[in-house]
């Protein structure tokens, strides 16, 4: 069954805890969306939240870091309890050896692409990688609309994973919502996240329901 990681970019900072019980009782993942204002033109929270997410969290913490030289801070995520890892594969020179740290320090290492970078240079890293973020948007901004080749590209990413023989997830992020979760799930999604669709929705336990199918 697909997997729910609500965006914690979208909650309530204000009323954090609460958010993170909704995650808690009907989601499957934290997605923690972690930006520098370097790699892409938004900043958005550090360890202090992570931290404070992982003190109450009882589901998986997922980050996504949107930085330059993810590798100087894969320690302090596994430290803080971080689940599952994933840096922008042109965000470094060494993503062999980055995913293999992450592995080494009992985390799930993930790869993320935005939408102008060709599926097939995912190829390579396949077997290295428990899953792969597919941006569906271009990273930086919650509450962008949706891209609908996503649906190409996603049907691309997982032939190739059953070509190769390979167990890696796919991760969609970036304008998923009810009325698209479906269609994706019918492409192979494996994870969806969604941040607005959850948190600015009046009834977030039935969203995640929904897109569940």
């Amino acid at each position: 069954m697909v997997q729910i990681a609500p965006s914690m970019l979208a909650a309530d900072f204000l009323h954090l805890e609460n958010d993170v019980d909704i995650v808690n009782k009907y989601a499957d993942l934290f997605h923690l969306d972690i930006m520098d204002g370097s790699f892409v033109p938004n900043i958005s929270y550090g360890f202090p939240v992570v931290e404070a997410i992982a003190k109450k969290a009882a589901k998986p913490m997922d980050a996504h870091l949107m930085i330059v030289h993810p590798e100087n801070y894969i320690e302090k995520f596994a430290d803080t309890g971080v689940d599952m890892l994933s840096f922008h594969l042109n965000a470094v020179d060494n993503a062999d050896q980055i995913l293999d740290r992450i592995r080494a320090l009992g985390m799930h290492p993930g790869l993320a692409i935005n939408p102008d970078i060709p599926v097939e240079n995912l190829f390579p890293y396949l077997e290295k990688c428990d899953y792969v973020l597919l941006m569906s948007v271009f990273a930086g901004f919650g509450g962008q609309k949706f891209i609908e080749d996503t649906y190409d590209r996603l049907a691309a990413l997982k032939k190739e994973i059953r070509r190769q023989g390979t167990d890696c997830l796919v991760q969609i992020d970036g304008g998923v919502s009810t009325s698209n979760a479906s269609k994706l799930i019918s492409y192979g999604a494996d994870i969806l996240v969604a941040g607005s669709a959850v948190f600015q929705s009046d009834d977030p336990a039935g969203v995640i329901t929904a897109m569940r199918g």
